[in-house]
C-alpha cells in the first residue's frame, strides 16, 4: 500500500507509524508543506495520514498551505480513500468536510485518560480498547463535527477526542503515535506549552511515562484500519 503522510513540524514526527509501515512493507512517503514542499496528487497514494503540528486552522491566513492540505483531504474522501488525521490532522478533516475547528474547553498537555462513548465501545476499530485509557494530549483546539460524524471518545478537557467521520475516515485529537523519543523532541521544541493549566503536566511527568501501551493501541488501530480496505 502507498501511504502519504503529511507532517507540520520537524519535531512532530509520525512516531511508531513509521515503523508500522516498514514492518508491514507499505511504501511510506512523508511530505512537508510547511517547508514549501509540493503536495502529492490524490492519485499518488492509497492511504492518507495527516499529522499534528503547532499550526491552527483558525489562523489559515498565517499558514496558507493548510488550505491545500484541506483540498487534498477532501479529494481523498471523495475518492473513498482511507484518511487518518491526528490532532491538527483531525481538525483539517473536519474543515475538509465543512465542519469548523473550535477551541477546546481546556488546553491539554500530558498523559490523561480518554473515555470511550457507547459508539466507541462498539466501533470495529476500537473494539477491546480500554473504556478509559491513558493517551497523549498536546492541543488547544478540537475538530469540528459534521452531521454524520460520531464521537467515539472524550476527555474531561475535550469532548471530541476520537471522531469517526466516515467508515474509513477517522480523526484523533489525542495522540497514540508519539513515542518516548518524540516526547523528548516536543518538550525541547515547545517549552512554552508547559504554562500551568488544569490539564498540563510538567516536563518531568511526561518524561517519566511509559508510552509502550499507548503506542500498542496505535498499532492495533492501524492494523484494523488497513483491514477495512481488504
Amino acid at each position: 500500500m502507498n501511504i502519504l503522510c503529511i507532517t507540520h513540524a520537524d519535531f512532530e514526527t509520525p512516531g511508531v507509524i513509521t515503523s508500522w509501515a516498514s514492518n508491514n512493507d507499505h511504501y511510506f512517503k512523508v511530505e512537508k508543506p510547511y517547508k514549501g514542499e509540493p503536495i502529492s496528487d490524490v492519485t499518488d497514494f492509497d492511504f492518507l495520514i495527516v499529522m499534528g503540528g503547532p499550526q491552527s486552522p483558525l489562523k489559515t491566513n498565517e499558514f496558507p498551505y493548510l488550505a491545500l492540505e484541506t483540498d487534498l483531504i477532501r479529494s481523498a474522501i471523495k475518492e473513498n480513500k482511507p484518511v487518518l488525521g491526528l490532532c491538527l490532522g483531525a481538525q483539517l478533516i473536519g474543515e475538509a468536510l465543512g465542519a469548523k475547528t473550535s477551541q477546546s474547553p481546556e488546553k491539554e498537555v500530558g498523559v490523561y485518560p480518554v473515555t470511550l462513548t457507547t459508539a466507541g465501545i462498539n466501533d470495529p476499530l476500537l473494539k477491546d480498547f480500554p473504556d478509559n485509557s491513558p493517551v497523549i494530549h498536546w492541543h488547544n483546539d478540537m475538530p469540528g463535527l459534521t452531521a454524520e460524524a460520531v464521537v467515539l471518545a472524550y476527555s474531561p478537557g475535550c469532548p471530541r477526542q476520537i471522531v469517526r467521520y466516515k467508515k474509513n475516515v477517522y480523526g484523533f485529537q489525542c495522540h497514540l503515535e508519539i513515542d518516548a523519543d518524540g516526547i523528548r523532541k516536543m518538550i525541547t521544541a515547545c517549552p512554552e506549552d508547559f504554562a500551568p493549566s488544569k490539564y498540563t503536566q510538567t516536563q518531568q511527568e511526561l518524561l517519566a511515562q511509559n508510552y509502550s501501551s499507548i503506542n500498542e493501541l496505535m498499532l492495533t488501530f492501524l492494523d484494523r484500519f488497513i483491514d477495512l480496505e481488504e
